[in-house]
């Protein structure tokens, strides 16, 4: 592993714009001419301030307000100085015994992490190196600035399984519950927003749902769309929740979705029938129409998992198309998953180059699918050995490069890629850039990073490396906006606590290894357990 880590760091090392000697002289002349005019800029500036001061000496009455200091500081005896060295000390004092229990448990300075989230941004102050138009910086920055706006949001996760046929099922079996009140709770928070809206009252079967996606028990929620179909039997969320929670098993759970599918439909042309009539009928379409998206994706994802993957291509592609605002719900994730089972690399590269845009937010699956496809090309035949005598060709430069951005966006996936830590089902919701999001992903992509030849050997030897190259994770990186601080608090309400304090201990040794001030936040046990 030692051998893959130099490699890493090398190949980073040969990757990085700095590599080329051309590139840096122009830059270090570029920085030179630009430091010289700054130079230059501010001794005119200093010169003609004092030329002003001079001239409005006068005014200014200048010479009677120094004489009047003059005469103040004079008068003032000894004992103040020392009552003012003694009160500066004890404010430093406090300040410190401050900054130590805050590091002690937040495991960094708070002053340094002020100045660089508030005071730097209001200051003005940049990055010392130059960019052009469009480099990647101007991108760092456009991306921190959107950040900023909504740090440590919770995602859906776009291949969150079945309650009934798969997370119960596990319950069952196992006997522990897979998923945690809080994420649960936002799934209940969700369906309100989807499946409800001002109209209901006009329904009475839409009446009953309403409180049905409020209820906290499972039998009650259950008993609740019965109610609902024996009142309307085109209820198309009743038939949604039992698809969800009641059916058993995927088979099961296709034929309701089959039912409300077709309920779904028929409420949607009537409700595009009158959906300019007044807000109230607008309001509505918008709640069919997020029922009649949320039914065709899931019939989708049960036509994958029961082997139908062009039918489930298919499916997504066409809503992709007929309802391209939707967005947010991250359908394009599913269409990666499921072209990458059948092999359609160039399909899949086709829908990387759609959405993996700076405009659009970032997550673990477009990254780590990025660097598959580059990995892909040369990983069959790669070999650290020969990497290290012949160096990098410009393929491999290109997979490494793309694995370096993988691993920034998402430190966490690799683990579970390399089966170097146990899988768990995946949550309901995900923090990106959490250790939720990798398990979400590792969950359903560790497969096909098996089936390319050398593709997990490539990714082991250089994964621990390129996160070494980060400049500092909590403050800044390379390519992305900072770790928010809250995430590790988010991921402990989405997943076990056990799971989540050992991920980030293991982010945070890999961060030690260049700051080694931090090593002391990781107890021994919990350093042997990331050994194994």
């Amino acid at each position: 592993m030692a051998d893959g880590d130099g490699l890493g760091e090398a190949a980073i090392a040969a990757a990085s714009p700095a590599s080329a000697p051309g590139l840096s002289l122009s830059l270090g002349w570029r920085e030179r001419l630009r430091a010289g005019l700054a130079g230059t800029g501010a001794s005119l500036w200093f010169v003609a301030g004092l030329g002003l001061l001079y001239a409005l000496r006068v005014p200014l009455r200048l010479c009677e307000n120094l004489a009047a200091v003059t005469v103040f500081l004079n008068s003032l005896t000894p004992k103040f100085y020392v009552a003012l060295t003694g009160t500066s000390s004890l404010i430093s004092g406090l300040i410190f015994i401050f900054e130590w229990w805050y590091f002690h448990k937040h495991g960094t300075s708070f002053i340094e992490q002020v100045s660089v989230s508030h005071l730097r941004p209001l200051m003005g102050g940049t990055e010392s190196s130059i960019s052009e138009p469009g480099s990647p910086s101007n991108n760092r920055e456009s991306e921190t600035s959107r950040q900023n706006l909504s740090e440590c949001k919770v995602w859906r996760n776009p291949l969150n399984l079945f309650r009934g046929a798969e997370y119960r099922r596990y319950t069952w079996v196992t006997g522990k519950e897979p998923l945690t009140y809080y994420d649960m709770n936002l799934s209940a928070q969700d369906h309100q927003t989807f499946f409800t809206c001002d109209t209901d009252f006009l329904r009475p079967s839409d009446t009953v749902m309403q409180k049905a996606w409020r209820e906290r028990n499972p039998p009650a929620r259950i008993k609740a769309a019965y109610q609902a179909l024996e009142l309307n039997n085109d209820c198309a969320t009743a038939y949604v929740l039992l698809a969800e929670e009641e059916a058993t098993t995927i088979v099961d759970a296709e034929r309701l979705f089959k039912q409300a599918l077709k309920a779904g439909e028929t409420i949607y042309r009537r409700s595009q029938q009158c959906q300019h009539q007044s807000p109230q009928h607008e309001a509505q379409l918008r709640r069919d129409t997020n029922v009649l998206v949320y039914i065709k994706r899931r019939l989708a994802m049960c036509a994958r998992k029961l082997g139908r993957i062009r039918e489930a291509v298919k499916i997504m592609r066409d809503l992709m198309k007929e309802f391209p605002p939707l967005t947010m719900l991250n359908i394009h994730e599913n269409l990666l998953e499921s072209l990458l089972e059948l092999q359609a690399y160039a399909d899949v590269q086709a829908v990387l180059a759609k959405y993996d845009d700076i405009s659009l937010p970032k997550s673990a699956a477009i990254c780590y699918t990025a660097a598959l496809l580059k990995t892909r090309t040369v990983s069959d035949k790669f070999s650290p050995e020969t990497a290290s005598r012949r160096g990098l060709s410009t393929a491999e430069i290109n997979a490494v490069e793309a694995i370096h951005r993988a691993v920034e966006f998402n430190p966490h996936v690799p683990k579970y890629l390399l089966e170097m830590k146990s899988l768990i089902l995946p949550p309901e919701h995900i923090l990106k850039r959490g250790d939720s999001e990798a398990i979400a992903y590792a969950f359903f992509h560790l497969q096909h990073w098996k089936r390319i030849e050398g593709a997990l050997h490539l990714l082991q030897c250089t994964w621990e490396g390129t996160f070494r190259m980060i400049p500092y994770p909590l403050e800044k990186g390379h390519l992305f906006y900072p770790y928010p601080s809250c995430t590790e608090t988010a991921d402990r309400e989405l997943l076990p606590s056990t799971i989540v304090t050992l991920a980030y201990h293991f982010i945070m040794f890999l961060f030690t290894q260049r700051r080694r001030f931090l090593f002391s936040s990781i107890s021994q046990q919990d350093y042997v357990l990331l050994q194994q």
